[in-house]
C-alpha cells in the first residue's frame, strides 16, 4: 500500500515540476513590454495583454505549491518506509591476505617475530 501511494506522489511530483518549468518558460519578462512599446507586436498574447501575467503567475504559484508539498510528502514517505535491505558492510566476507616474505629477507632471524 505504501509503495503505491509513494508512486503516485512521485508522479504529481514530475507532473507538477514539468508545468512549473513550462508555465515560467511562457511567462513574458520584465522587458517584454518594453520591446512591445517600440513596435514589436508581442503585448497581445493568448490571455490578453494584462491577463496573461496574472494567470500565469497564479497558476504558476499553485503548481509551486503542489510541487513543495509533494516534495514533503516524498521525504517523509521514503523515511517511514522500512528497510529492506541493512547496510552493504554486513555482509561482506573480509578478505585474507597471505604474508609473503620480502625480497632478501632472512628467513632465520628475528624479524619474522615482529607482528605485522
Amino acid at each position: 500500500m505504501s509503495s503505491v501511494v509513494f508512486s503516485v506522489v512521485l508522479v504529481v511530483h514530475v507532473l507538477a515540476g514539468l508545468g512549473v518549468i513550462g508555465l515560467v518558460l511562457m511567462q513574458h519578462g520584465k522587458g517584454a513590454d518594453m520591446g512591445a512599446a517600440f513596435g514589436s507586436g508581442a503585448s497581445g498574447s493568448l490571455f490578453g495583454s494584462s491577463g496573461s501575467a496574472n494567470f500565469l503567475s497564479r497558476t504558476t504559484a499553485a503548481l509551486a505549491a503542489v510541487f513543495f508539498v509533494t516534495s514533503l510528502s516524498l521525504s517523509y514517505l521514503a523515511g517511514q518506509k522500512a528497510p529492506e535491505s541493512k547496510s552493504v558492510m554486513e555482509g561482506a566476507v573480509p578478505a585474507t591476505v597471505p604474508v609473503v616474505p620480502a625480497v632478501g629477507e632472512n628467513q632465520d632471524s628475528k624479524s619474522k617475530d615482529i607482528p605485522r
